[in-house]
């Protein structure tokens, strides 16, 4: 009880500090450079890990692009000069598509450049989930299925293994985005619930090649 206790003034006083470099404000524009991640910073994986929950109590306070930067990063970036990504994918495929869904509008997160690309203007945080609480969060991400991917080795596997195979991909996009949190001041929770019809009309995504996965809320 007293490592956790210690644990959570750690992360109030890194959150709290001036001199903290996650402070730039997110500028909503069509096309969102992020920044590289600061792979130094946070509290160690064994710490993260030991706060880390499941929140559903979120301000409205708005992520710098630093924080945004990096929870994408998190999810789905590069980290190997081969182009392979910070979550495993089973054939190394991955086929989850993430989206970002702010206030100002919905998301595509395009990993080989780290940037957000918009693909609507509005707030559609609705769509991405049942509980109110994610309606006026920050942000929340959510990871849809591309089966378009399953091609050379990935081509003969039946659909009801390609959504099994996207679901453990997705899983492991949310459960990096968790343990960042967790290590960084910032509360999160995986979710199972969305209006995936709604989804799917708000992306302009077929339904016969894009199925919803996973969401996730991020905030304060």
């Amino acid at each position: 009880m007293k490592r956790i206790v210690y644990l959570m003034a750690t992360i109030s006083l890194l959150t709290s500090c001036n001199d903290v470099p996650k402070q730039t404000p997110l500028t909503m524009t069509d096309e969102i450079v992020l920044t590289a991640p600061d792979t130094q910073s946070g509290l160690t994986v064994n710490e993260a890990l030991a706060l880390r929950q499941s929140c559903r109590d979120y301000s409205s306070e708005e992520l710098s692009l630093e924080e945004v930067s990096e929870v994408l990063w998190a999810a789905s970036g590069i980290n190997r000069a081969d182009g392979k990504q910070t979550a495993p994918s089973a054939l190394a495929l991955y086929p989850i598509q993430v989206y970002a869904f702010f206030a100002e509008g919905a998301y595509r997160y395009e990993p080989a450049a780290h940037t957000l690309v918009k693909v609507a203007d509005g707030d559609y945080r609705q769509a991405t989930a049942m509980q109110d609480f994610a309606y006026t969060a920050p942000l929340n991400l959510v990871y849809m299925a591309n089966y378009a991917k399953y091609t050379g080795r990935g081509a003969d596997i039946p659909h009801e293994r390609r959504w099994f195979l996207c679901g453990q991909d997705a899983a492991g996009y949310a459960e990096n985005v968790n343990i960042y949190c967790a290590g960084h001041g910032l509360k999160s929770i995986t979710r199972g619930s969305a209006k995936p019809d709604q989804l799917l009309e708000i992306l302009h995504l077929d339904s016969t090649q894009y199925e919803f996965v996973l969401a996730q809320t991020i905030g304060k």
